[in-house]
């Protein structure tokens, strides 16, 4: 069966259940009601649970229970005040509400009873949260919670023990929680970045300012990314109040005035651009109540041309038109069209200038094609995937069989090895490069199973890949993959075969998938957000998605080809 991942209809379901009274999809001893409107800094949801506290003479079992459902109450803003009433006076400070497990509606053990005074939920986590706010959507297995009580000199039951973070299910988790984008620069400050964080509704400017600001990209981002903030610039004041035009004011420390006119406009870029994110349309930095002088830099987008790219038997180029024999033509790129017609390619990726493409022909080799009729075959190992082309010239090549063995190329075919690369990994399907450069995307085998990785790119001054940072494990794939590509800054879409059928799986890194059915005998995906996702057969058939539906768009298409983004 296709798998039900569907972050959208989760969102769908949240809102629903936000009107009902009662809660009947968290573990609860009461109702928990949607409370009132409450003020906020301009970027919360329009409500907020209001969870009970314990109640007189409650049963140990169910101040558990009241105490799992208080996780879905007031958070950071009023230090998640509801579910530290569960807890013993001399506990409250010792635990950390920082972090989340996530589980999916409805599947969740009953919790059991090992004492008295100690019971175990058990859950099987669709993703945990970390205390930075990152969503890790690994398979890890059954996890046991264990929770102590002691009765107090009151005669009432209360938490001495317990497990740090809070416990939601999956639908009450996106309708308390939100993603949100922490902007960062690529090293060599062309390019923003997004870094996907969850954060609670109600308050989200101030905790994406203090993660942004006051904290560093995600581990596996580490070395690839570049952020303007340093210690010289961080958060005077916590919090981050947003007035009546929608303008955040955040208060820097009093190092911010020494800084260099470009790194405040850097600055100024990162935190506007995170914090659109939350819907915020401004940004004033501060000292002491007094503006600093700064104005948002601009940056290279990431965005492809919304037209295919295409290779048929005597042409190359973009596609226009309905379908074959009602109008489809094909515009060449000046130069690159004619090296490629001398080529018998069965992979194509093309970099952001159209000058030159990375190209794995019919004999299984790696070829670097140029728009001056430059052809150099740059790898000949056995079993190739299909080449990967970076913002600086470096073809990508690696063997399925050898997922270590990750060699990079530059433009005059000097071979590089990059070191790091897929540990653990036993087979690779495919493998692409970030449009911006910094990180690099794979659908590796791991013992038994399929699963979609991704890895920052380390690189030397001169923006020569060295290394790969730790894999990120986004998602553990059902069917047999046979192709990915990037979509957009933030999303990767793999095509598999489920169950004999064909299926499209979209993940935003940080985020969940998504599964939907895909054309029959689907090969190749290629395309972008928001202008949609292409997709080839293996009978050369073409065709666009259109919401859960796809169009016929052309025939007698050889290759879909990937682009890496559009001119400047």
């Amino acid at each position: 069966m296709m798998r039900l991942r569907a972050a959208a209809a989760a969102l769908a379901a949240a809102l629903v259940a936000v009107v009902l009274t009662a809660c009947a999809g968290l573990p609860t001893s009461g109702p928990v009601n949607a409370g009132v409107d409450i003020p906020d800094d301009g970027s919360s949801s329009d409500f907020v649970f209001i969870p009970k506290g314990p109640v007189d003479d409650a049963t140990p079992q169910q101040i558990v229970e009241g105490f799992i459902a208080a996780g879905s109450g007031p958070g950071p803003g009023a230090n998640w005040a509801t579910a530290r009433e569960f807890l013993a006076p001399e506990f409250r400070d010792q635990w950390k509400p920082a972090g989340v497990t996530v589980y999916s509606a409805g599947d969740r053990e009953p919790i059991q009873e090992i004492s008295e005074n100690e019971f175990v939920l058990t859950v099987t986590p669709v993703a945990t949260l970390d205390a930075a706010g990152e969503l890790l959507t690994d398979e890890t297995g059954e996890i046991p919670l264990t929770y102590t009580l002691a009765q107090q000199s009151d005669g009432q039951w209360r938490i001495t023990s317990a497990p740090d973070g809070i416990v939601l299910d999956q639908t009450r988790f996106v309708t308390v929680f939100n993603t949100y984008s922490l902007m960062y620069f690529d090293p060599t400050w062309t390019y923003l970045v997004p870094d996907d964080r969850w954060f609670p509704r109600v308050n989200a400017a101030t905790s994406i300012a203090q993660a942004l600001v006051n904290g560093a990209p995600s581990s596996w981002l580490d070395g690839a990314v570049a952020t303007a903030f340093t210690d010289d610039a961080r958060l005077a004041l916590a919090a981050v109040p947003v007035d009546a035009d929608n303008v955040a004011r955040v208060s820097l420390e009093e190092g911010a005035r020494g800084l260099d006119q470009t790194v405040l406009n850097r600055m100024q870029t990162q935190l506007t651009r995170s914090l659109a994110t939350a819907g915020i349309q401004g940004v004033d930095m501060v000292v002491d109540a007094q503006p600093l002088p700064a104005e948002t830099v601009p940056w290279r987008p990431t965005t492809a041309d919304s037209r295919p790219l295409v290779r048929t038997a005597d042409a190359f180029g973009f596609a226009s038109g309905n379908s074959a024999g009602s109008g489809t033509s094909i515009e060449p790129i000046a130069g690159l069209s004619e090296a490629m017609l001398t080529v018998d390619a069965t992979d194509i990726e093309v970099n952001a200038d159209r000058t030159t493409a990375a190209v794995r022909d019919a004999a299984g080799a790696v070829l670097m094609v140029g728009a001056d009729d430059a052809i150099a075959t740059l790898d000949r190992r056995t079993g190739l995937v299909a080449p990967s082309i970076d913002p600086f010239g470096f073809v990508w090549s690696v063997p399925a069989a050898s997922p270590t063995a990750v060699f990079a190329y530059s433009e005059t075919g000097a071979q590089s090895a990059i070191a790091g690369a897929w540990p653990g990994a036993v087979q690779i399907v495919a493998q692409r490069v970030s449009r911006d450069g910094t990180r690099i995307a794979a659908v590796v085998r791991d013992g038994s199973r399929y699963a979609l990785w991704v890895a920052g790119i380390l690189r030397d001054r001169d923006h020569a890949p060295t290394a790969l940072g730790v894999p990120k494990v986004l998602a553990t794939l059902a069917g047999a993959p046979t192709a990915l590509a990037w979509l957009d800054a933030g999303t990767l879409a793999v095509l598999e075969s489920d169950d004999a059928e064909a299926v499209l799986y979209t993940h935003e890194i940080g985020a969940f998938g998504d599964a939907g059915r895909g054309p029959e005998g689907a090969t190749t995906v290629a395309g972008g957000l928001p202008s949609g996702v292409r997709v080839r057969a293996a009978d050369g058939e073409l065709y666009a998605q259109r919401g859960a539906n796809w169009q016929h768009l052309a025939s007698g298409i050889e290759v879909l080809a990937v682009q890496q983004g559009s001119p400047r």
